[in-house]
């Protein structure tokens, strides 16, 4: 009798994991879609991407996926948590995610999944998964360290590899594939990669890829005296040496030429101009960027040729995607955190074909804090109150948007001058426009480099790559109008009112209208900062 109890129980369980897909979340940090062939840039003659872009060609690509902070921990802790950085507290670097609040995971086990987590984790506490084998913070690319379930206590445990990072992500990832994994549930792992993040260093079988090739350079990587406002370059430009990380020599401490800063400066830019410079930092960064992209792609396929002789390859929802964009030269400038293009895009790439048709393409806008609700749809499970995002899934099934769904994505930056000099700032993205409202202040209250209020407006039918700020254009007026409406109801609607920052509140009602007194104010607040020290403000290392 018992072993029939036992025969009907494991009956059972293989029943629920037939009628629910493995859900296999791929992401790399700071993967922008620049650098994904199928995403059509300047850069796909280059076929950076082989594995993904046949991936893509068997499922939908979406062009509109957005995050709602461009840096690594708060986007991660949005996916986790399908909340805005304001609810589950993880505004910066600094933040942690307790298992408590792991919900994506949580949820996940409840629904019956075999959970795990391999690679780059980046919040801090324990990862509430059923196994885990995940870099410490940042992680090694070389001869990496990690965390792995049942080898310690958390803050002792330590497992040594040897090679490149992007391989030992994925050996790790095939080694819980044939020895770990739970095979009678359905699985739900993510399998996070730490390239291409800065500082670039791939594996050395790659030193010779594209050694001989000429890298495109995109258009705004030189001039632009219409980008920008006063609130990213400072009146009368005061402030352009100090603001944002830059390829060529305009920052003064934070660009691809020096030679004590953190990257690999271009052999003998010393005796460069600083066009020449310019030119050999820019080749410099891509092809480190790109070889550690290649040793992603590459990685890929393995595991991918795993799955598929697994037999798992095609009940499987894959996704790819980045955990932000990254601006590769445009505007001159290096890393992410700005609201632009290329930094608040994701790459989103979904497989299954059981329900995705190949060759999809949607431009429905979607945010970082919908991916936890779109698994969770897929793994059978009612989206909880708690997550403020919603799934996707009916528009890449079905190919058409609701009338009923989101008409902008909301963006906010929190880190004020952090490491690469971003002022933080909020905005909306509609598909045809973009408003920006950089508010220049710390969160933690620190008024000394409080930087020039400022609101910046890109018309995106007519000006893809941002180059021209159309905020003061009489001719936009009522859109603007419209998307300051926006703004404000969609910061009301997912409570991000800044009640618990008084002093960002009073300068965002202050700069809201921005008449010429607020502009003739700015101005003083930009001669200000630097007169406060911003030109001796020794910059943090990350």
């Amino acid at each position: 009798m018992l072993h029939k109890v036992c025969f009907m129980f494991l009956m059972c369980l293989s029943a629920v994991a037939a009628d629910k897909p493995n859900i296999l979340f791929i992401m790399s940090d700071d993967h922008t879609s620049q650098a994904v062939g199928v995403y059509g840039s300047r850069l796909a003659k280059l076929n950076p991407t082989p594995t993904l872009d046949a991936l893509a060609k068997e499922g939908v690509i979406m062009k509109n996926a957005f995050c709602t902070n461009a840096i690594c921990t708060p986007s991660r802790a949005s996916i986790m948590t399908g909340q805005y950085a304001h609810v589950n507290g993880v505004y910066d670097l600094g933040g942690n995610l307790t298992k408590d609040k792991q919900y994506l995971a949580i949820e996940m086990k409840k629904a019956g999944y075999d959970t795990a987590m391999i690679g780059k984790w980046h919040l801090k506490m324990e990862p509430n998964f059923d196994y885990y084998k995940v870099l410490p913070g940042q992680g090694k690319y070389h001869n990496p360290i990690f965390k792995e379930k049942g080898k310690g206590p958390w803050n002792k445990n330590i497992v040594k590899m040897e090679g490149h990072s992007s391989d030992c992500i994925t050996e790790s990832t095939l080694e819980w594939f044939k020895t770990k994994r739970d095979k009678s549930k359905p699985f739900f792992l993510m399998h996070h990669y730490k390239a291409p993040h800065d500082m670039f260093e791939n594996a050395k079988r790659y030193d010779s890829y594209l050694e001989d090739v000429e890298i495109p350079e995109p258009s705004n990587l030189w001039n632009q005296p219409k980008f920008g406002s006063i609130a990213t370059r400072g009146h009368n430009n005061e402030l352009h040496k100090f603001i944002g990380t830059s390829i060529g020599r305009r920052h003064v401490y934070r660009n691809y030429t020096k030679n004590n800063g953190p990257w690999i400066k271009p052999e003998g830019v010393e005796d460069m101009t600083d066009i020449q410079a310019k030119r050999a930092a820019y080749q410099l960064y891509l092809k480190r960027y790109l070889r550690c992209v290649k040793g992603v792609d590459d990685n890929l396929a393995k595991l991918f040729a795993f799955m598929k002789k697994e037999g798992v390859y095609d009940n499987t929802l894959i996704i790819y995607t980045g955990d932000q964009g990254f601006m590769l030269g445009e505007h001159d400038y290096m890393d992410k955190r700005w609201m632009y293009e290329e930094t608040i895009r994701m790459p989103f790439i979904v497989r299954y074909p059981k329900s995705i048709k190949a060759g999809t393409v949607s431009d429905a806008i979607i945010e970082n804090v919908d991916f936890a609700p779109f698994m969770l749809d897929y793994a059978g499970i009612k989206i909880p109150d708690y997550m403020q995002g919603k799934s996707f899934r009916s528009i890449i099934e079905t190919g058409k948007e609701p009338e009923s769904w989101k008409k902008a994505a909301y963006y906010r930056y929190w880190m004020h001058l952090a490491h690469h000099w971003n002022p933080g700032h909020f905005g909306v993205r509609t598909k045809h426009f973009k408003l920006i409202f950089y508010y220049g202040v710390d969160r933690k209250e620190n008024g000394k480099f409080q930087t020039p209020p400022a609101w910046e407006f890109y018309d995106l039918r007519k000006d893809p790559q941002e180059n021209v700020n159309q905020y003061d254009n009489p001719e936009y007026k009522s859109v603007i109008n419209e998307l300051k409406a926006e703004l404000k109801k969609t910061r009301e609607n997912i409570k991000d009112t800044d009640a618990g920052f008084p002093h960002i509140q009073a300068v965002v009602d202050e700069f809201w209208d921005y008449s010429e007194e607020d502009r003739a104010k700015a101005i003083e607040l930009s001669k200000k900062a630097l007169e406060n020290g911003l030109a001796n403000r020794k910059p943090k290392k990350k």
